[in-house]
Formats: structure tokens, C-alpha cells, sequence
């Protein structure tokens, strides 16, 4: 019977893990008690092998659930595709909107111009909640590095009501991230090369030029940073927020 004080639990965890390195954090983490059960939650973007890697080595038949919104690059699907062969990850959860959820609410697939934020809800935000409902805790890749809401990030945090996240790069920095690419000669996103650092939906993603924040191009001209699936504070992000 799990702890029903979030707070409680993230706690005692971030105290057992704290000087673990994030292969180790993960390791446990598929099998700790206060964890329940666990899912990797991977848009598989240009840094999202790291994880599904380690994943691949200590838990290869972890439920990954990939989001597919229909509206991602071409060459995300086909990546999606590639790295899960590559890395022999068993269990990939291909999620999706409904027909019918697509019919009621942008059956001419324009939304994202009008309304970003309701195109994000719809398309990944409900139906991943739907599936993470079955779940106790969700595996991020979410860095500290990246500021704003994340600069404090630690292991294991709570989101109300009754689920935890776990951030096993937390505390690592971006040349780790690239070092651990090239030690373990992972396969890269191909639009990383085009000039895509940060990778979402086709229509709501531009390239980045030089010296650029590397999320500029995401929603560029608009007030928003976040699509919705992590949370502050308990409540989905909406709007401006800290990447």
C-alpha cells in the first residue's frame, strides 16, 4: 500500500537517492515500493534517447508511452521507430486522440493557429492523462539546466493528486547530455542537424538560429512555452511559462 502523503514520499526518496547517478535513480526507481507503478513518458526528441537507452539497459519491458499528437514531423515517427528497434525497447504505447475527439474539436486540423493551448489539451494532454491514470509515477527527462520551474528540480517530485515524477537527469548539464550520445554512439533526431534542438508538432515548430535559446522555436511569436504535460504547482501549464 503506497504512502498517500505525495510530499511524504518524494521526500523520503530524494533523502534514499540523493547521491545515486540518474542510471541508478532509474534502476531503483522501476522497483521501489514507494513507486508503484512506474511508465516512461518520451516524445522521442532530440534528447529523449538518453533515457530510452538507459531504459533499454535496466528495464527494457518498461511501458514507454509516446504521444503522437498526428501533427509531428515525419521524421519523428520514423525516429520513434528507429530507436525503438535499435535499443530492442519492448513495450512502446503508441498514444493518440480519438477520431471522434479530432472530430469535435479540429476536423480541419487548425487549431494550433487559433488556439494553441486547447490544440495541445486535446491532443496530448488528455489522452496521455487517460493512460497515466493506470500509473503511480512517471519517468521525465527534465533538467535542471533548463531554468525557470526546473531550476530546482530534485529526483523525485510530487504531482498532486496521486502520482509521482521522476527525473533522473536532473542534476545533469547539457554537455553531459551530448557526452552520453557520443560514449554510447546513440542515433541522433535527424532535425537536430536542420537546427530543431528542442522538436514538437510540425506546424508549432520552427528552427533555432545561433545563440538563440534552444526553445525559441517552439510556438516562436506566441505567448507559450509549454504544451501541458507537466505540471506546477498540481495545475497544468498554461500559457508564458520557464521552459
Amino acid at each position: 500500500m503506497l504512502d498517500g502523503n505525495l510530499d511524504t514520499r518524494a521526500g523520503r526518496l530524494n533523502d534514499r537517492y540523493r547521491h545515486h547517478a540518474a542510471i541508478e535513480v532509474l534502476r531503483r526507481a522501476v522497483t521501489d515500493p514507494d513507486l508503484g507503478q512506474v511508465a516512461l513518458v518520451s516524445s522521442f526528441g532530440a534528447e529523449s534517447v538518453v533515457l530510452l537507452h538507459m531504459v533499454s539497459r535496466v528495464a527494457p519491458g518498461l511501458p514507454v508511452l509516446f504521444i503522437d499528437t498526428q501533427m509531428l514531423f515525419p521524421e519523428t515517427l520514423a525516429y520513434q521507430q528507429e530507436v525503438a528497434e535499435r535499443l530492442s525497447l519492448t513495450n512502446v504505447q503508441v498514444i493518440t486522440a480519438s477520431e471522434a475527439e479530432i472530430a469535435a474539436h479540429d476536423p480541419d486540423g487548425t487549431l494550433h493557429k487559433s488556439n494553441p493551448d486547447a490544440c495541445c489539451d486535446f491532443r496530448k494532454t488528455v489522452p496521455l492523462e487517460r493512460v497515466l491514470s493506470g500509473y503511480d509515477a512517471w519517468i521525465t527527462g527534465r533538467k535542471r539546466f533548463q531554468n525557470g520551474q526546473r531550476a530546482a528540480l530534485e529526483f523525485f517530485e510530487p504531482e498532486p493528486p496521486s502520482r509521482l515524477r521522476v527525473n533522473p537527469l536532473a542534476h545533469w548539464r547539457p554537455e553531459d547530455v551530448q557526452d552520453y550520445m557520443v560514449e554510447n554512439r546513440l542515433p541522433r533526431h535527424p532535425l537536430v542537424a536542420k537546427g530543431y534542438p528542442s522538436i514538437g508538432c510540425a506546424p508549432c515548430t520552427s528552427p533555432v538560429k545561433p545563440g538563440e535559446d534552444p526553445r525559441s522555436g517552439r510556438w516562436r511569436g506566441q505567448e507559450k512555452s509549454e504544451c501541458g504535460i507537466h505540471f506546477i504547482g498540481g495545475r497544468m501549464v498554461r500559457g508564458k511559462v520557464s521552459a
